[in-house]
């Protein structure tokens, strides 16, 4: 007898719109267990959009309390702390939609993540690709990528993601 898993997905309800998300847990589990638990909580609620490069990627995660400022308030991971990469060589930032952690460089993943908004393969072994946009990239993430930013690259308009919707949660028990 096969077993056949579901694809686990979430989606994420922005101000701007949906983006369906399917999280590769079978490859990258302790990451994927991080991202599903913390939207699980409610964690990503309100958290802000606060980093966007038009060509690049758009930055979310930081919690939104009790500072949206994700210098001040990096965010945290459910392992207490920063946590190890996962870089697997058969996931690669590759193309529009794919998404991964945010860092400062090795082992430093938290609960911040971006979404690419084309291939960025400068970012392969450097950062855990996690998932991928399968709804949403052509309306969701156009919206995202076209949103006017300061010279830091911070949106003008605060767009944030409202709540998540977990599918097919295989962590959950």
């Amino acid at each position: 007898m096969s077993v056949t898993l579901t694809p686990t997905s979430v989606k994420l309800h922005t101000d701007l719109g949906d983006l369906k998300i399917e999280v590769f847990c079978e490859s990258v589990p302790k990451t994927a267990e991080n991202f599903l638990a913390l939207c699980a909580s409610s964690y990503y609620d309100a958290s802000p959009f606060h980093r966007n490069i038009p060509n690049f990627m758009v930055q979310t995660g930081a919690p939104a309390k009790p500072s949206a400022d994700p210098k001040r308030n990096p965010g945290v991971s459910i392992f207490g702390g920063q946590f190890e990469d996962e870089i697997n060589p058969a996931l690669k930032h590759n193309a529009r939609g794919i998404v991964s952690m945010a860092n400062k460089g090795p082992n430093t993943n938290n609960s911040q993540f971006f979404l690419c908004y084309g291939p960025a393969p400068h970012l392969d072994g450097k950062n855990t690709v996690f998932g991928k946009v399968i709804e949403g990239a052509d309306s969701t993430l156009d919206a995202l990528e076209s949103l006017d930013v300061d010279s830091k690259n911070r949106p003008k308009e605060k767009v944030s993601i409202q709540s998540v919707t977990i599918h097919a949660n295989p962590l959950a028990g």
